[in-house]
Order: structure tokens, then C-alpha cells, then sequence
């Protein structure tokens, strides 16, 4: 039997900038049991999918020189792939394996663009988080010099370590939703990190709690023998997915779920 189109197929269908809508913080519970629903319901496929993805990422992270930038432009390519493949599940068709690598069929260079944006951004913050602690420790070091205490070192790591902080929090943030809107929306790259960035700041709560789940879910992962990754990360690309469906979607909640048909 033929599978529906998806949106991906007909990128055009939909708005192109769709408004986001206004969630409450115990969305974000919704979310995480949303991903777990999807994971359970064919978890050797995911596994599988989160084993490619995590080999992937550290194959990648081995190019010569270059390796870490090449992981993060490859990385929206991937999360949009699994956001296929959770937006298949949604529609009761059959999650596969190959769904990992949808995204270079769908719009591989905006999502490629995404990333580029994401590695810029990462140096931009890594470059300002420096002059701004470099700045501190010198006046730290005049000012301690002159009060006998040369804390000037101390005090201008922890002022760039926490400018660094703040401007990885708002690319993370421009990064959530750029992936499903690029391919479920058409979005172009920008447009959609822009988009992604006013969404989580006008569902700041729903995102704060969100954030917090996820720290606390990435400790307990690790615990054993951080085997817990592997349904750590089909869980948090159905969190994405759910989150995206609440706040982007066409209907303010995550579709039923529907038995898969066989492949």
C-alpha cells in the first residue's frame, strides 16, 4: 500500500511561517512522555537508529582538523531525520532505519545551512565569552594589583565562562525547532532559527522545565555504563517532534498514536 505524502513531500502545502502558540510548563511532561510513547513503539528500530547516529557523530568528529565543525553542520541533517521518522510513526506508517538519513533527500542544504549557522554562532559566542573575560581579567588584575588580592584571573574565567553559558543557551534555543521546520515547513534556515528562538522564549517556563528534565534524564543515562544514550536519544527526538506538533503543529497536541503497518 502506498504511504501518505507527509508534509516533507509537499513543502508547499503548508505555512511556510507558521505563529507559534502559547504552552503551559506541564507541557513539557507531555513532551517526554510523547518521545517515550514513540520509542516503545518500535524500540529495536530506534536503537538501532540511535546506535548509527551516535557512531555517526564520532566518525565525523574524526576528520582531520576540521571533524568537530563537520559534526555540527552534519547534526540538524540527522535530528531531521529522526523527526521523519517520528512524523511516519504519527501517520501509522512503518518507522525504518534509513529514516536517520532522510534529511540529505529533504532539503539537505537548508538544513546543512542550519548547521553552518549553529558552528558560526558557536564561535561567535566562544570568540565574544573571550574578550569579554579577557577584558575582566585585566581590569581584575589592575584592580587587584592595587588592592594587594590578584583575583583578576579567577574573576575574568568565571565572567567568560558564564557569557560562553548564556550564548550556547540561546543557540540550543535557535536550534530546537530549526530542524522540523525546515523539513515539515519549509522554512528557510534562518527564518527557522529565528522562529525556533521567539518560540522557547515565549514558552520560556515550558522550556525551563524541559531543560531541567533533560540535565537530570543525561545523568541518569550514564549510569549504566551510559548504555541509557541509546533510548536517550529516540526519546528526546520524539520530545522534539511532540514539542514542535504543540507549538507549530496544526492541532495543539501529538496525533494519536496508530498501530504501524507492516513493512
Amino acid at each position: 500500500m502506498t504511504e501518505p505524502a507527509s508534509p516533507a513531500a509537499h513543502p508547499h502545502s503548508a505555512a511556510r511561517h507558521p505563529q507559534p502558540r502559547h504552552v503551559s510548563p506541564a507541557e513539557s511532561l507531555v513532551w517526554l512522555k510523547a518521545g517515550w510513547t514513540l520509542f516503545i513503539r518500535n524500540p529495536g528500530v530506534w536503537i538501532a537508529i540511535s546506535v548509527i547516529f551516535i557512531v555517526m557523530l564520532f566518525v565525523l568528529g574524526l576528520v582531520p582538523l576540521l571533524g568537530w565543525a563537520v559534526v555540527l553542520i552534519g547534526f540538524p541533517i540527522m535530528v531531521s531525520g529522526m523527526v521523519l521518522g517520528c512524523h511516519a510513526q504519527t501517520e501509522g506508517r512503518p518507522l525504518r532505519v534509513d529514516h536517520l538519513f532522510a534529511g540529505l533527500k529533504v532539503h539537505a542544504g537548508n538544513l546543512a545551512l542550519v548547521g553552518v549557522f549553529y558552528l558560526l554562532g558557536g564561535l561567535i559566542a566562544g570568540f565574544v565569552s573571550v574578550v569579554i573575560g579577557g577584558g575582566a581579567a585585566l581590569t581584575g588584575y589592575i584592580l587587584g594589583a592595587l588592592a594587594g588580592l590578584g583575583l583578576g584571573l579567577v574573576s575574568g574565567v568565571v565572567l567568560g565562562s558564564v557569557v560562553f553559558s548564556v550564548l550556547w543557551v540561546l543557540l540550543i534555543t535557535a536550534l530546537w525547532f530549526a530542524a522540523p521546520l525546515v523539513v515539515l515547513r519549509d522554512t528557510p534556515p534562518l527564518d527557522a532559527m529565528k522562529m525556533s528562538l521567539s518560540a522557547c522564549f515565549n514558552n520560556f517556563g515550558a522550556f525551563l522545565v524541559l531543560g531541567v528534565l533533560i540535565y537530570v534524564l543525561i545523568w541518569v543515562a550514564m549510569l549504566p555504563a551510559g548504555l541509557g544514550v541509546l533510548v536517550l536519544v529516540p526519546v528526546l527526538a520524539g520530545t522534539l517532534y511532540a514539542s514542535f506538533q504543540d507549538v507549530f503543529g496544526d492541532v495543539p497536541a501529538l496525533p494519536p498514536a496508530t498501530p504501524e503497518t507492516a513493512e
